[in-house]
Parts: structure tokens; sequence; C-alpha cells
């Protein structure tokens, strides 16, 4: 089964580091949305979508991304990184108009030191750690 995920690490890093310790320990091909906003994905038999959340929606790369390059009834799976809270809704009514189907969705916080935060040195710093990104792994080797 060709897997890829289609990603974008904007701030610090949070989204990349995950997605790239799961293409080391998994088969997976990584698309960054903003480097290769046109990739045909039609070869796939899974794709992932991976984002930071902003504003409690996925990057807006990713979701022109998903509304341009992403054909109908593909099997899909989520990943965010998240200082606040994991947020799916912006990407889901995307693939819900694409009649995708969601396979699976994960989210673990990232570090983010967006707006207040930034006062305070930021939250959730570490993250995403070797914890993270071993279940993050785990969860793409579980998926069918």
């Amino acid at each position: 089964m060709r897997k890829a995920i289609v990603y974008t690490s904007v701030h610090h890093g949070n989204t990349e580091k995950l997605v790239k310790r799961i293409a080391e320990e998994c088969q997976v091909d990584l698309i960054d949305a903003i480097k290769q906003m046109n990739a045909d994905l039609d070869d796939y038999d899974m794709i992932g979508f991976a984002s930071g959340i902003y504003y409690s929606k996925f990057h807006q790369s990713i979701l022109k991304f998903s509304e341009e390059n992403l054909s109908a009834d593909k099997k899909v799976f989520l990943i965010c990184t998240y200082g606040g809270s994991a947020n799916f809704k912006s990407i889901e009514q995307i693939l819900n108009k694409k009649h995708a189907s969601v396979v699976g969705k994960f989210g673990c916080k990232g570090y983010d030191t967006f707006g207040p935060f930034k006062l305070v040195g930021g939250i959730a710093k570490g993250h995403p750690d070797e914890e993270d990104m071993k279940n993050a792994v785990d969860f793409v080797k579980g998926l069918h």
C-alpha cells in the first residue's frame, strides 16, 4: 500500500519533525505542500495531511492543496501538532466534499510561541518529544 503525507511546517518545525520520523520508520513519501503545490496523489492508496493548528485550523497551504489536488474517494489520515488543542474541522470540510474516507486522526502537542504565549516563553516546550514521535509512528503503522 503506497502512502504519502502532505505536510506544512511553518514556525518551529514541529510537524516536520513528526513526519520525518514517520518517513524514517514507515514506507511513506513526504510532500511539502508549499514546495510541491501541484503534486500528483493519484498513485497513492492512502494520503495523510499533516499541519500545525493555526487559529483552530490546518495551515492554509494544506487546505488549498487538498482542495486542488486530492481526487475523490481516497483513504485519508490526519496528523496535527498544536499548542492549544487538536482541531480537524477545517480539513474535514474539504474531505467531505471529496468523499474521502478518514481512516484515522492523530494529534500531539507542539512547541508554540504564538501571540500571548510568546510572553511566557511559549507552551509545550520540548514537544513533539520522543514519546509523541513513537506514538505517531505507531499510529501510521496501524493504518489499513
